[in-house]
């Protein structure tokens, strides 16, 4: 299943990047081969290595318990840092193909292994909230230095520009402030979401290829180069994300860990800055945004604060059924009553495909009015 969905995502984009290679383009049209090769290659790595690594992560200690079933057997844990080394491997293994961008690429794969460290070390330590917050940041710090855009918004056709006057205005370093918190919602939004079997590489997966159909949209234009520099990121990105998925999927034989969702954010926002689409990528961002809204109560502990927020498992009627927590997933089993787990996953990624298709038209149809 999982090498039909890459196949069916992987061959347009690449074909699309070589049918629109012209004299003028910013790319190789064998560096579309070349990336769509290494993916593939980086999907079957991972397949491969995910069962070889997993039964080591039972014997140091890394396993949870799945406690939406009957929570009895041992399930090996932090196995997004599989797919995290896999996809940062290919990404380097890239590097050429872009001699320009050769600061932004570095400081892309810095800012990179930093999260996936940080996951990594929350899977081992449990480090608290306020430490992963502040690491976080610091985890931006490469990425931000890399930056070379411009720090100036396009004002919206509305009243307000009747108002300023202007058509754009530079931020300055605020907006370096932007980008650091856009770093840090997108990590921890993915985070805080989830909790389900495939709910975190399945979110990833869909905001993956809605990027890339985004990115692909802009080839030909004048930000082609910025776009295909995401393309290039977030193709091994869908290939590893899709090994892990088949492991993590329902049943779960292995837990992704916050070394995955980490590491899952940061990429986004790596694309989202260095690709320039930082407000496009917010809007693909809706199910986790809304999430992160109503979760603020509890998050800054205006209310309690369990460890686990999650639903409560029936083992009579095999459902899941709404608990007081303020997330998401519990006010979707309040609204549309209680479901199986596969059922849930099944219909909160429908929900993300929904937002992500929205979000696409309003980025390319609303924007064009409004700008």
């Amino acid at each position: 299943l999982v090498l039909s969905v890459f196949s069916l995502v992987c061959f347009p984009v690449t074909w699309h990047l070589y049918q629109n290679h012209d004299m003028e383009s910013t790319y190789e049209a064998e560096h579309a081969l070349w990336c769509a090769g290494l993916s593939f290659v980086s999907l079957l790595v991972t397949l491969i290595l995910i069962p070889t690594v997993a039964p080591k992560c039972i014997k140091a200690n890394l396993f949870g318990r799945d406690i939406n079933k009957n929570g009895t057997g041992k399930v090996p844990e932090t196995l997004g840092i599989v797919s995290g080394i896999v996809c940062i491997i290919a990404v380097i293994s890239l590097q050429w193909t872009f001699p320009g961008k050769l600061g932004e690429h570095n400081a892309a794969l810095i800012s990179m292994c930093l999260m996936l460290l940080l996951g990594f070390c929350d899977d081992v330590l449990d480090l608290r909230w306020r430490d992963k917050l502040i690491l976080s940041f610091v985890a931006t710090v490469p990425l931000l230095i890399g930056y070379t855009g411009e720090t100036t918004i396009q004002i919206p056709r509305t009243v307000l520009r009747g108002l300023l006057g202007i058509s754009q205005y530079d931020l300055g370093y605020f907006y370096y402030v932007f980008m650091a918190n856009t770093v840090v919602f997108c990590t921890n939004s993915i985070n805080i979401y989830a909790g389900i079997n495939g709910l975190e590489t399945g979110q990833s997966i869909v905001m993956a290829i809605f990027v890339l159909i985004h990115n692909c949209l802009q080839v030909g234009t004048a930000s082609e180069g910025q776009h295909v520099f995401s393309i290039f990121i977030m193709l091994p990105f869908l290939a590893t994300t899709l090994g892990l998925y088949n492991y993590n999927q329902y049943p779960s034989r292995v837990f992704v860990g916050d070394s995955f969702t980490y590491f899952s954010g940061m990429t986004f926002a790596v694309c989202g800055i260095l690709g320039h689409f930082c407000k496009s990528l917010i809007i693909i961002f809706i199910p986790q945004l809304i999430n992160f809204i109503v979760s603020l109560p509890q998050l800054f502990h205006i209310i309690p604060c369990p460890r686990h927020r999650l639903p409560k498992y029936d083992p009579k009627t095999g459902k899941l059924y709404p608990t007081p927590n303020l997330t998401l997933i519990n006010i979707w089993l309040r609204i549309f009553g209680p479901a199986t787990e596969k059922s849930l996953c099944i219909q909160l990624l429908i929900f993300q495909v929904i937002c992500c298709s929205v979000a696409l038209v309003l980025r390319n149809q609303a924007a064009f009015h409004l700008y």
